[in-house]
């Protein structure tokens, strides 16, 4: 199953919402940054979960009944979101990231161009973090969670990680040690 399809279960364990609270929730969260949450595929996501029984019909959220669908969790959703999201606890996926492309072919660039290269990227990244601080107050701010700053933290750390690297990177091009 799809970190998605767990996302739309998880949001849903509070209670029916429409596709459109679904997606509101989940930008509110910022999974499009950790999860690969494409959010046209949320409606679709919800149609299907519904056919598969993890997800009712429950109404509309309009008088006249030619409203938004709302769905609600069934007690098969909710088991599966259970056992889906143990499995995400476990499971170890490498981070996809095409800064990896780029160390693997660090050595055809010409090597005059590298150190400002990989100094740029290091300014990028602490960009980076205005970035995180100013997306974890606005969260504060809407009431998302607290956990969820904790995606934040994770990828700020993880930043912080590839920084120190750009850091010692730059002083190994110069003595002439990398690539």
């Amino acid at each position: 199953m799809s970190s998605t399809r767990v996302l739309i279960l998880g949001v849903l364990l509070d209670g029916p919402l429409h596709g459109y609270e679904v997606r509101k929730k989940l930008e509110l969260w910022g999974a499009q940054h950790w999860a690969n949450v494409a959010f046209g595929s949320i409606y679709h996501a919800l149609g299907k979960m519904a056919q598969e029984g993890l997800l009712e019909v429950v109404g509309d959220d309009r008088p006249s009944g030619r409203g938004r669908t709302v769905y609600g969790i069934t007690p098969e959703g909710r088991a599966e979101f259970d056992r889906r999201l143990r499995e995400h606890w476990s499971e170890i996926m490498p981070i996809v990231d095409p800064f990896q492309v780029a160390l693997t072919f660090m050595d055809r660039l010409p090597k005059a161009d590298l150190p400002a290269i990989v100094r740029e990227r290091a300014e990028l990244l602490r960009a980076g973090f205005t970035s995180f601080e100013r997306a974890r107050h606005a969260k504060r701010a809407a009431d998302a969670p607290r956990h969820v700053d904790e995606c934040l933290a994770l990828t700020a750390a993880e930043f912080r990680a590839q920084l120190e690297w750009l850091e010692q990177a730059v002083e190994r091009i110069e003595r002439d040690d990398l690539p």
